[in-house]
């Protein structure tokens, strides 16, 4: 074990934190944070709609989700783009190329024209269902500006006026990008959108199974454990996620039950695979207020108001878990039996399966648990799992204790 740590320490985690920090990868997992405004914006919308169909009287907020979360891959390539020309040192690009992202993105789409003339876009095409298309145009075009970047095209000129260089500089790369874009939608009669999707769907479809669900809840947690942030892992879950919730909506609005499990409303917001924060955390956090070692009990007496919200960057790097071999293992553990029952549970109709889009993960299970599945059954299975989970974390916990008492009298001695 101590050889298997030291590996992990001094080998692996610096490896990976070296591969995050790589600016094509940075540029992508920092676009999903910047997003996320975004996505819960539409939450809020959703969630308001949950009162409204009880309350007929409120108004009709529908037109906010759809101008945020309803335009949310068109507003990724943008981020994309500019994300991409911050992390690459092209900070004289960041808007341009961001607009021309977007350009791209509707190129990629394939709106079609009517007999007036006038544009007509597939609203699915700029929602959650084209996230991974605007992914590869921001990709696209980043590409292509990062490489005319590189010429430094008349930077040296001084007969010719600076912001003449700078349109010329604008002008030049959007030309090419939008140029190539037209050759493969246009002329070769590419359907981008549904290429990039036929690409995806393998590992869409992949994520719904049983080993896919568990391996996007146990990648990020053995990733956390490591003090690797879990974002990096986020730019491959979060397209399926967020097309996950879309099918469903669609489905159920249909009168069609939801399939997808996969979502970041089962995952995250519903609080049962994450009940205190990933790996399932909360249960710890009680055992820690409760405990006979003095500092452990302060610990987690401070730590459990963020617990209860889903919050668990204080216990991870303050008990600590993180690098911590005693507690690592049952975190993992949990990473995998808490998504085992939730996908059973799910599987068999014991608890529905979230079919509304809400990404507010700050909320007490099993309030959560109820809000997100619409499901009273909801709490049996909160009550079940933390259950499950403190079972999991108490043998490793009662080491971890007896090691810091024998710490603290050592202290008094």
């Amino acid at each position: 074990m101590k050889s298997f740590m030291n590996w992990l320490a001094n080998s692996f985690a610096p490896k990976m934190n070296q591969i995050c920090s790589k600016p094509w990868i940075a540029a992508v997992s920092a676009s999903m944070q910047k997003i996320i405004p975004f996505i819960l914006t539409g939450s809020v919308i959703y969630f308001y709609n949950v009162f409204r169909s009880y309350i007929t009287v409120l108004p009709d907020l529908g037109m906010i989700a759809d101008y945020s979360f309803g335009l949310i891959s068109l507003i990724l390539a943008f981020v994309v783009g500019q994300q991409c020309m911050e992390k690459l040192g092209h900070p004289f690009y960041t808007t341009n190329c961001g607009i021309v992202c977007m350009a791209v993105f509707m190129m990629f789409i394939i709106p079609t024209t009517d007999e007036a003339g006038n544009m007509i876009i597939q609203g699915g095409r700029l929602g959650a269902t084209g996230i991974a298309v605007g992914i590869v145009a921001g990709l696209f075009t980043s590409i292509i500006f990062n490489l005319y970047a590189k010429l430094h095209v008349l930077q040296d000129s001084t007969s010719i006026p600076d912001f003449v260089v700078g349109w010329i500089n604008y002008i030049l790369p959007t030309l090419i990008t939008l140029g190539l874009g037209m050759i493969l939608t246009k002329y070769c009669n590419f359907d981008i959108f549904e290429i990039v999707l036929w690409i995806f769907s393998p590992l869409a479809s992949f994520a719904q199974t049983y080993p896919g669900f568990v391996l996007c809840c146990f990648i990020p947690a053995v990733l956390y454990t490591m003090g690797i942030s879990s974002w990096l892992f986020g730019a491959v879950t979060t397209p399926i996620f967020l097309a996950g919730i879309q099918e469903n909506i669609d489905l159920v609005a249909r009168g069609l039950p939801a399939t997808n499990i996969a979502t970041s409303e089962t995952v995250f917001t519903a609080a049962l695979i994450t009940m205190g924060g990933m790996g399932a955390t909360l249960a710890l956090n009680v055992m820690m207020c409760f405990s006979k070692s003095k500092q452990l009990k302060t610990l987690g007496r401070i730590f459990i108001g963020p617990s209860c919200f889903n919050i668990n960057e204080p216990i991870m790097f303050g008990a600590p878990i993180v690098f911590n071999p005693l507690l690592m293992l049952p975190m993992w553990i949990n990473a995998i039996v808490g998504p085992t029952i939730v996908y059973v549970v799910m599987k068999l109709g014991l608890l529905n399966i979230p079919a509304t889009l809400n990404q507010v993960g700050q909320v007490p299970v099993p309030i959560s648990t109820v809000m997100i599945t619409q499901d009273m059954r909801g709490i049996l299975w909160a009550v079940v799992l933390f259950i499950v989970y403190f079972a999991i974390w108490y043998p490793f916990f009662k080491v971890f204790e007896k090691e810091k008492l024998e710490e603290e009298n050592k202290n008094i001695a």
